[in-house]
């Protein structure tokens, strides 16, 4: 089967960071952690701008 990038359902914002955890088996809470460190070490933007792409870009996971 092949895996998708979905943003998730299970979500804070938009469910970006909860898709990228789901997409690589890992913990929600981890990727979100590591989003905020590595927004904080670039000056926030950057991270802020990313986020607003991928939420535009990734499509909705679909509820079963």
């Amino acid at each position: 089967m092949e895996k998708k990038l979905f943003r998730s359902n299970n979500k804070m914002l938009a469910g970006v960071c909860a898709g990228i955890a789901e997409f690589f088996n890992l913990d929600p809470t981890l990727v979100r952690i590591a989003y905020v460190i590595v927004s904080i070490f670039s000056a926030g933007f950057p991270g802020i701008l990313l986020y607003i792409i991928l939420m535009l870009i990734m499509p909705l996971q679909e509820v079963n």
